[in-house]
């Protein structure tokens, strides 16, 4: 079985590493050729061009910033639909609208292509040990043939119903990361101007009911003021701007998703569009004029 993987940005190149290290046949594209260097280096071959990937390789898998970039990949001059074979299958691992991931599967249903959406939560970290979790939408059948592929890179792999479901799975995620992000800062920043540690705070709380992965991953950074990107905030705000899309057009109000989406716009605004999103923080810093558990 060939495999094909488009995209070796932060999240792409260590997921690629993981699927040589469990020993599949894997050629790689990206624009940037220094990702492509190291993962050739790491057992990879190089395509010329997506239709190269799509000609060849027997699963294609992408990973890419949003629905405009997959869309020109897959379906634009040049894409994926010139060369992808009859009987092969596309998984799109990129977070994008799920309205475009079911009409990319309907245009690739006419060349005889199945297709899931499989976006990924768990950010680079999680890429780079190969524990990120994977929510898919698609057929059944085509889930199970290549649930062994996503176990390669994640160790949750579910199938959250058909095509565009896994996006709309991981919108929910994003939704519950921003925000849990934005109470973690705003709690801790309360315990800043009270005097009170916010290290002692998040000791205090971490094993009770405020307990979350996301505090476990994001409080550290915040009180020490690192804000070097595994998941930036320019990539959130696509995101929530998808979600409220979403909301939209299935008529589910959205509120707190979009009060968070305009403290993004402000970081943006700010020059802090390319810091990881625990730089929510810095919003309420600036609010406060006060550093979170740092002078």
């Amino acid at each position: 079985m060939k495999l094909g993987l488009i995209g070796l940005g932060i999240m792409g190149k260590p997921m690629a590493r993981n699927l040589l290290k469990a020993g599949y046949d894997l050629t790689v594209y990206d624009i940037n050729k220094g990702p492509v260097k190291e993962v050739v280096e790491a057992g990879a071959r190089e395509a010329a061009d997506v239709r190269e990937i799509g000609a060849n390789c027997d699963i294609i898998m992408t990973m890419l910033p949003d629905s405009p970039h997959v869309k020109s990949v897959v379906l634009g001059e040049g894409g994926l639909i010139e060369t992808i074979r009859e009987g092969s299958v596309f998984i799109d691992m990129s977070s994008i609208n799920p309205v475009a991931s079911q009409e990319i599967s309907a245009e690739l249903e006419k060349k005889g292509v199945k297709m899931l959406d499989a976006p990924v939560s768990g950010g680079e970290p999680k890429a780079i040990d190969g524990t990120l979790a994977f929510m898919v939408g698609g057929p059944q059948d085509v889930f199970d043939k290549c649930k062994p592929i996503l176990e390669a890179m994640g160790s949750s792999v579910v199938r959250c119903g058909d095509i565009g479901a896994g996006n709309t799975t991981k919108l929910a995620n994003q939704i519950i990361v921003a925000l849990n992000i934005a109470a973690v800062s705003e709690a801790f920043m309360l315990a800043e101007k009270a005097g009170v540690d916010p290290q002692l705070v998040f000791e205090a709380i971490r094993g009770g009911l405020a307990g979350s992965t996301v505090m476990e991953a994001k409080a550290p950074m915040i009180m020490a003021g690192n804000f070097k990107p595994g998941f930036k905030i320019d990539l959130h705000i696509k995101d929530l701007n998808n979600a409220l899309s979403a909301g939209h057009s299935v008529g589910s109000p959205l509120p707190l998703t979009a009060q968070v989406m305009e403290m993004l716009q402000v970081l943006r605004i700010d020059g802090c569009g390319q810091d990881d999103h625990s730089a929510i923080a810095k919003y309420y810093e600036k609010l406060a004029n006060t550093k979170i558990g740092r002078e």
